[in-house]
Order: structure tokens, then C-alpha cells, then sequence
């Protein structure tokens, strides 16, 4: 849809969609003008606000007129499919602005209903206060804590990227689409946009138009008092294209910016839209009360007659419905697509297999087999390695496998073990790698996981220390929140880590990420649990996973054909009482299997039958049938000890109040491994004695 700058009428066109933007010749097909649009907006956002007498009725109502140029002249997409794979994408950073992005569903053509805006804010609502992904159609990510909206704009360009490097052939363009990402002052001044935005300028992502809402106000007022950054000279910087000063409420003007945008394809493009919060509220707009409150009866009416909008709340006229819809278009967008897409099969079948193989987000039919095959060589070798390094021999399975396997680390591949022997790094030159070194940017690298993962054709993985996944916290939430899948390979996991102390050795971040509602931590004690965990990380569809391992090295287990297979039900018998039915248990993860396992061996040799019990993934045992969790922990025995080099609270649900917890409940300290968890009373010697001693009450 185009446009003339007129106030009187409205040019209505189908354009080529990423051909070279040049103007198509217009078919006038309405009498409308461009305000008048953008106005639907504006009155959809204040009204709905109003209803639910809460919510941010100020940056939709200044970022409607920068909305209108682009969803109506630009953005490639198709209300009747939202999933079609070659979309552009869109996503609103600054979420809190969440009714523009609904107003901008409802008007052209998603499943998303009038009734829909009325609920906003309300139960069970499609229109949470933030924008929710999975809730309503088109919603491409979660956002609302600031920055990250970015960063998942950077992850989906990034696929974009990728598999157009890998999949497209000469005159067969079949991944060919922008990222669009609205954002503010607030995305601006969370660090997350620092990072993200830095490897976007290193990658070169040229189809990434970011449009800043330079309104100049937040919550608190006007930022001039703690936000004055030159943001155009920053983003230079970062080697982006930068537009800057553009008025956000003349349409021509931003038609021409995103224009310009779009011809540069070696960087990505910054346009600095000045706009004006709250726009049309004519005694509340251009100030912080508009932000984060409803405008009132009386302020509404008001903005009604200013913008000349004399309809009722909720009251959308045909004829502004008929100039946004965008179901014609995005229909004969996709079809076109499709016809190319026929034309690519036909000459490259094998990689149009593979491509809607990836997109679906199936694994290949080898896949079983494969994991079987190195289950059953883990088991066959018994080597004694740190489970970082068992993690690698996964991947090293793994990696050849599954092309969609992209992995990562944070200045940490060495120590992280994240990089397999098939990896190859995705840099500016050569962006069809399957390995990405974020550098020291933990926070940037989890966000862009997440968008590399929402955009489709991806299972990211990423690397850090366990005590530095709190950098990262907000992302991984937000992971799980999104039901998304990433696997998030957290190494040096405990005090057993060693000389680098306290600031390094994480002790209550483990329970903190079992804590997260819908996150599978995984905490194996051997090669033969990892290569478990990670086929379970793979098979997930429905949320992410934590891996989390040892730095040292740890004993390998003896397991039967039973026991392994039971590995995958998160909590298993690994080694069953001597001489009778059990008396005690001792559950343990990790690292500290091992000392249960020579716990036992001591307290067998006072008669003492003790089962141990390995549980790598709590949140997987605590999912399995109740007949299942009885048989490996029986209510009836009440003598339990718990064991993990990890703050205690977590385990008293699973030992009650007859049990005990061999734990770390204060700060570590730096010393040789061994001797810290000697210290720290992680021994088998001290295990038994624990054990021992609740016989004795």
C-alpha cells in the first residue's frame, strides 16, 4: 500500500514485496487519508486503555503515523497465515506500547477481534498488558522488559541471514524477508541493547530496520536528566546505517527513511523518528502522564475532537477497515512465494526437503538411531571426564546430525566445551556458519537465542558459567515464559570448580533455575547422563533447557540396560541396597553421585541398606506418573539424605522432615578443587556419617 502526502486522499497499491524499493505505479481505490489511519490507531489504543483503566496509551498514540507507512507500504506479511516462513517480521520492543501491535493485528485482517481489543488487560485475555507470544496471531515475541525486543530482532536477522546463506541458490531466493523492531528510550538505555546491537553491527545485518520512538520521555518524566547519549554517533559506532532526526508524525518523511533503509543491505539501519508521546491528547500529550496511565473520560473526548475522530469507542468505519486490510495482499505474497518456492524444489529437491524439514521444527528420521548409538558408546566406555567434556562428545554427535544445531558461547568456547569439530563460526564475511562467538555478552547472547529460535529453522545452544547465567537471568525467563526451545550449556557448576573462588563458583544459582516455572535443568553425573540430557534438550519443543556441568572431572557409573533407560525419566535406582529391601536413601546430582555411591559402600559395611538414587533433572521425575516416583522414592522410607554441592533448601520437599541435606549454604572460596569439597563436607566419608546419624535418632 502507498501513499501520496496528501491530508485528502490515500493512494492504495500492491507493491513487489523486497524487490528494490522503487515506486509502483498507484491505483486510487479509496478517499482517505494517511491520518485518518494511523487516528484508527490512536482510538483503538485510548479506548481500550480506558476500558481496562489500566495500561500506555502514549507510545501508541505517537508511533501510530511511523506504524501506518510501514505495516500499509511495506511489511510483507499475510493475516491468514502467520506462520508462512518467508514474512517479514515485526517486533515491538518497547512492549508496553502493546495496542499499537494489537490495534495493527485487529485492522489488517489477523484473527485478533474487536471483542479481543475490549478484553485487553483482562483473565485469559488474547491482549495481555504486554504483547505475549503464542496469545494472538502475529505476536512474533514476548517483550515488555525493555532491550530484549531488540535483541530477538537481532536473533531473527541473524536467521534470516543464515539460512538464506545456506538455502538460496543463483535466481531461487527463497529466504528473503526484513526484520522490522520498534523500540524507545527505555530499550535504549537497558544494556541488553548495547550488546545485541554491537553484533549486529559486526555481522552486518542489513535487512534489520530498527525505527526509534524518540519521544524524550519515560515513566519518571523527561530524560534529559539521565538519558542525553548522542544514540545517532553510538549506533555508528556499531558500524549500523544510521537516519537520524526524522519527523515521526510526517508520513512521506518516514516512507522515505525506511526506503533508504531498505537499499542498504551491507548494515543494518537506525532511523531516529522524533515523535511526540501521547500524540492528539491535547492537554496530556508530550508528557510522562500519558505513558503508564489511562488519559481519562475527559482527555479522551478531547483527543476525539482534536483528531477529528468522531466515532464511537471501539467504532471502526468501513472505509478505514478497507484501507488497512491486508489479507489480498498478503495472500498474493505467499502465493507468489509459493510458485518460486515450487520452481527451487524442482531444480534443488534435496534442499527444499531439508528447508521445510528445518522450518517445521522436525528432527530427521536418523535421529533415534543416532542417539541410541552414542547412549550405547557412552555406556560401552566409561570414561572418567568432566561432564563439560562429555557434553562435547554429544555434540560431536549431534552437530553432523542436525544442521539446525547453532551454537554458541560467551568468550567462553574452550571452557564451555561448545565447540564441536564440525563447527564452523558465522562472521561478516560468511554468514552460513553454525557457531557464534558472542564474546563477553551473556545477556545480548541468551536474547538472541531467543530470537534465532522464535524465527524458525533453529535449536540454539549457548554457553556460559553457571554464576554468570544471572547476567542472562531476564532472557532465559523469558525463554521459559515463551515455551521456546534453547539449551543452555551452564559449565563450572559448583565449588568443585576451584581456585577462581566465590565470584565464580555459583551456589545458589542452580536451585534459582530449578525455581523457573516451565525450565528442565539437567545436572548429569557422567557421560552417560549427558549424552541423555542433551538428546531430552533436543526433544523438548515446549520450553527450555539448562545443562548444567562440571568443570572436574567425575567417575563414570555402572548402569544395566534398565537403569539407562530409566536416565530419562529425570530420577532413577542407580544403585539398589545390598542384602535387602532398602532402609535409607541418598539422592543425589552431578558431581556428588559419586560420593553417594561410596556413601553406600561405607554404610553397607555396617550393615546399613542404603538405595542411592540419581535424579539429573528434577523437573522431568517430578512429570512422570506417581506409580513411577513411588517406586524410586517410597513414602514409606523416611530416612533420606540429600546431596548437591548447592544451596540445601531446595531438597527438603524430597527428604522431609526426617531427612537431611549435605549442601553449600554460604560462599565458596578459592582453593584447590579437592579441598574445598572437603571442606564443605562433600565426601562420601561425610555422606555416611550424615546417613548414620539419622539411624541414631
Amino acid at each position: 500500500m502507498r501513499f501520496d502526502r496528501s491530508e485528502t486522499s490515500v493512494e492504495v497499491v500492491i507493491p513487489i514485496m523486497n524487490a528494490p524499493p522503487q515506486p509502483q505505479p498507484a491505483t486510487i481505490v479509496s478517499r482517505l487519508t494517511r491520518r485518518t489511519l494511523a487516528n484508527a490507531i490512536r482510538a483503538l489504543s485510548m479506548d481500550a486503555v480506558q476500558k481496562a483503566n489500566s495500561g500506555h496509551p502514549g507510545a501508541p498514540m505517537g508511533l501510530a503515523d511511523i506504524a501506518e507507512v510501514l505495516w500499509n507500504d511495506f511489511l510483507k506479511h499475510n493475516p491468514a497465515n502467520p506462520a508462512w516462513s518467508d514474512r517479514d517480521r515485526f517486533v515491538l520492543s518497547n512492549g508496553h506500547a502493546s495496542m499499537l501491535l494489537y490495534s495493527l493485528l485487529h485492522l489488517s485482517g489477523y484473527d485478533v477481534s474487536i471483542d479481543d481489543l475490549k478484553n485487553f488487560r483482562q483473565l485469559h485475555s488474547r491482549t495481555p498488558g504486554h504483547p505475549e507470544y503464542g496469545c494472538a496471531p502475529g505476536v512474533e515475541t514476548t517483550t515488555g522488559p525493555l532491550g530484549q525486543g531488540l535483541a530477538n530482532a537481532v536473533g531473527m536477522a541473524l536467521a534470516e541471514k543464515n539460512l538464506a546463506a545456506r538455502f538460496n541458490r543463483p535466481g531461487h531466493a527463497i529466504v528473503d524477508h526484513f526484520t522490522y523492531v520498534f523500540l524507545g528510550d527505555g530499550c535504549m538505555m537497558e544494556g541488553v541493547s548495547h550488546e545485541a546491537s554491537s553484533l549486529a553491527g559486526r555481522w552486518r545485518l542489513g535487512k534489520l530496520i530498527a525505527l526509534y520512538d524518540d519521544n524524550g520521555i519515560s515513566i519518571d518524566g523527561d530524560v534529559g536528566g539521565w538519558f542525553d547519549d548522542d544514540t545517532p554517533k553510538r549506533f555508528e559506532a556499531y558500524g549500523w546505517h544510521v537516519i537520524p532526526n526524522v519527523d515521526g508524525h510526517d508520513a512521506e518523511a518516514v516512507r522515505a527513511a525506511i526506503f533508504k533503509a531498505r537499499a542498504e543491505r551491507e548494515r543494518p539501519t537506525l532511523i531516529c523518528c522524533k515523535t511526540v508521546i501521547g500524540f492528539g491528547a491535547p492537554n496530556k500529550q508530550g508528557k510522562e502522564s500519558t505513558h503508564g496511565s489511562p488519559l481519562g473520560a475527559e482527555e479522551v473526548a478531547a483527543a476525539r475532537q482534536a483528531l477529528g475522530w468522531s466515532y464511537a469507542p471501539f467504532e471502526i468505519p468501513a472505509d478505514v477497515y478497507a484501507g488497512w486490510d491486508a489479507r489480498t495482499k498478503g495472500a498474493e505474497a505467499e502465493r507468489a512465494w509459493n510458485e518460486r518456492f515450487d520452481a527451487y524444489r524442482k531444480k534443488h529437491p534435496d534442499l527444499a526437503g531439508e528447508f521445510e524439514r528445518r522450518m517445521r521444527g522436525e528432527l530427521p528420521t536418523e535421529w533415534p538411531a543416532a542417539m541410541r548409538d552414542c547412549i550405547s558408546a557412552a555406556v560401552a566406555k566409561a570414561d572418567a571426564v568432566a561432564t563439560r567434556k562429555a557434553s562435547l562428545l554429544a555434540l560431536n554427535v549431534i552437530g553432523p546430525l542436525l544442521p539446525e544445531v547453532i551454537g554458541g558461547s560467551a568468550d567462553l568456547a574452550e571452557s564451555n566445551s561448545t565447540i564441536w569439530k564440525g563447527a564452523k563460526a558465522i562472521t561478516e564475511a560468511d554468514a552460513g556458519g553454525n557457531y557464534i562467538h558472542y564474546g563477553v555478552r551473556e545477556f545480548g547472547m541468551t536474547a538472541i537465542m531467543n530470537g534465532l529460535a522464535l524465527h524458525g529453522g533453529f535449536i540454539p545452544y549457548g554457553g556460559t558459567f553457571l554464576v554468570f547465567s544471572d547476567y542472562a537471568r531476564n532472557a532465559v525467563r523469558l525463554a521459559a515464559l515463551m515455551k521456546r526451545r534453547s539449551i543452555l550449556v551452564y559449565t563450572h557448576d559448583s565449588i568443585g570448580l576451584g581456585e577462581d573462588g566465590p565470584t565464580h563458583q555459583p551456589v545458589e544459582q542452580l536451585a534459582s533455575l530449578r525455581l523457573m516455572p516451565n525450565m528442565v535443568v539437567w545436572r548429569p553425573c557422567d557421560v552417560v547422563e549427558t549424552a541423555v540430557a542433551w538428546k531430552q534438550a533436543i526433544e523438548r519443543t515446549d520450553g527450555p533447557t539448562s545443562l548444567v556441568l562440571t568443570r572436574q572431572n567425575v567417575a563414570p557409573q555402572t548402569r544395566d540396560a534398565r537403569t539407562v533407560a530409566n536416565i530419562a525419566r529425570g530420577a532413577y535406582v542407580l544403585a539398589e541396597a545390598a542384602g535387602g529391601a532398602p532402609e535409607a536413601i541418598i539422592i543425589a546430582t552431578g558431581s556428588e553421585v559419586a560420593l553417594a555411591v561410596e556413601a553406600q559402600k561405607l554404610l553397607a559395611g555396617k550393615g546399613r541398606r542404603v538405595r542411592v538414587v540419581s535424579m539429573p533433572s528434577a523437573e522431568v521425575f517430578a512429570a512422570q506418573d506417581g506409580a513411577y516416583r513411588e517406586a524410586v522414592l517410597p513414602a514409606a522410607i523416611r530416612k533420606r539424605v540429600a546431596v548437591e554441592a548447592g544451596v540445601s533448601d531446595y531438597w527438603r520437599k524430597y527428604v522431609g522432615l526426617d531427612g537431611r541435606v549435605v549442601g553449600v549454604d554460604r560462599f565458596g572460596e578459592s582453593a584447590p578443587g579437592g579441598a574445598l569439597m572437603k571442606e564443605f563436607g562433600l565426601t562420601g566419608a561425610h555422606v555416611a556419617a550424615v546417613v548414620e546419624g539419622i539411624f541414631s535418632k
